[in-house]
């Protein structure tokens, strides 16, 4: 049976995995600084996938010669102990290519505003 579970929630245990891991491959000092590094690398992917909600707010009008649509998504969610609102640029398969702009908030309440207001 598998067991499924967003990374907005389990996402200080995988955080926390990631920098045992590395400390243990790289060192004491050099797991947390390798493992932001990671999260930076991956923001989109991170931060689509940490989502809780999500609402349509127009199509993207991308570079030209653009093989596929792109639409604009705002998201929110939680990641690393903050929560988020973002604008992903999202295909029709459900794939994030891009972030467009993120904010980060300590309180949910606030976030919620946030994501309601825009």
């Amino acid at each position: 049976m598998a067991y499924f579970q967003p990374v907005s929630v389990a996402s200080e245990r995988v955080v926390s995995a990631l920098i045992a891991g590395l400390e243990l491959e790289f060192g004491r000092d050099a797991g947390a600084a390798l493992a932001h590094r990671f999260l930076e690398a991956e923001e989109v992917d991170f931060h689509w996938d940490a989502r809780v909600q999500e609402r349509w707010i127009g199509s993207y009008a991308g570079g030209e010669g653009e093989e596929f649509e792109l639409d604009r998504v705002r998201i929110i969610g939680r990641l690393e102990g903050r929560w988020f609102v973002a604008v992903m640029i999202v295909d029709g398969d459900g794939n994030a290519h891009g972030i467009m702009g993120k904010r980060s908030f300590g309180r949910r309440r606030d976030a919620l505003r946030a994501f309601a207001d825009a």
